[in-house]
């Protein structure tokens, strides 16, 4: 679905910072990626490359077989939804309006939104539980709420991939869990999803591949059961952690060892 060859990530300008160094990734259709890595290890970057608001250094980008390069924004924005790690609420904007912006990329050449649009958008809230806010303005709601209707947003837009950065952020556990059952069944209809997790846990039990992203490069990368195992966690995040697996699921689990 998306693919990064030799890739250098970073920040624009000539004094631009270089995050990520020689990036050779293939996030496949269908399925959920996790990303993972401590602090400053490049998620945001690499999320940010592939949403098209940081520009590519070096290497290629394609998605769905198309290089990344020749996109309009509206080509783009039929492939590729996101939902960034943090975003102010508009002031006095109801929140089925700010769903509504999803659908930008099928407005018609008067700029106007129709049926459809209203259709997909109201769809997208009732399967985040945001149906119930529908008028009330964004800047009114939670941190968690909020989350929620950025989620609806993605959801409506309809693209083949989405990208979520911290992408239970500011949710409790049930609607955590809620978010991420979402994720898996509209990965299992087409949908692909891309997400930085802080949550390891939560991204052993969704996550059908991970990613591992620590100093600028990849540590690891393959399906979640492979990747999941105690050297390489312990590698990741310098810190002692123990895998044991969930006692309904079977999905490996860490655990912190206290330090002495």
């Amino acid at each position: 679905m998306i693919r990064l060859e030799n890739a250098i990530c970073g920040y624009p300008g000539p004094g631009g910072r270089k995050v990520l160094h020689n990036i050779d990734l293939h996030v496949q259709r269908g399925l959920v990626t996790g990303l993972l890595g401590p602090n400053g290890s490049g998620k945001s970057t690499l999320l940010l490359t592939m949403a098209g608001v940081l520009p590519l250094h070096n290497g290629c980008l394609e998605i769905d077989g198309q290089d990344a390069a020749s996109l309009k924004s509206r080509q783009r924005a039929r492939l590729v939804c996101s939902v960034p790690q943090s975003a102010e609420p508009p002031q006095a904007l109801a929140c089925l309006s700010v769903v509504l912006m999803g659908r930008y990329p099928y407005l018609s050449f008067l700029g106007t939104y129709g049926p459809e649009d209203r259709e997909a958008a109201l769809a997208a809230m009732a399967q985040t539980a945001t149906l119930n806010f529908e008028q009330r303005p964004a800047d009114q709601l939670s941190g968690g709420e909020f989350r929620r209707v950025l989620l609806a947003r993605a959801l409506a837009q309809g693209s083949a991939l989405m990208l979520l950065d911290e992408a239970t952020a500011g949710l409790d556990m049930a609607r955590a869990v809620e978010a991420m059952d979402l994720l898996k069944a509209r990965a299992r209809q087409g949908l692909t999803v891309l997400a930085a997790i802080h949550d390891l846990n939560l991204a052993a039990l969704y996550c059908d591949r991970l990613i591992l992203l620590k100093n600028g490069g990849v540590l690891a990368e393959g399906p979640t059961h492979e990747v999941f195992r105690p050297e390489l966690l312990r590698e990741l995040y310098d810190t002692n952690i123990v895998v044991a697996p969930h006692p309904v699921t079977g999905a490996p689990q860490a655990h912190l060892v206290p330090g002495e």
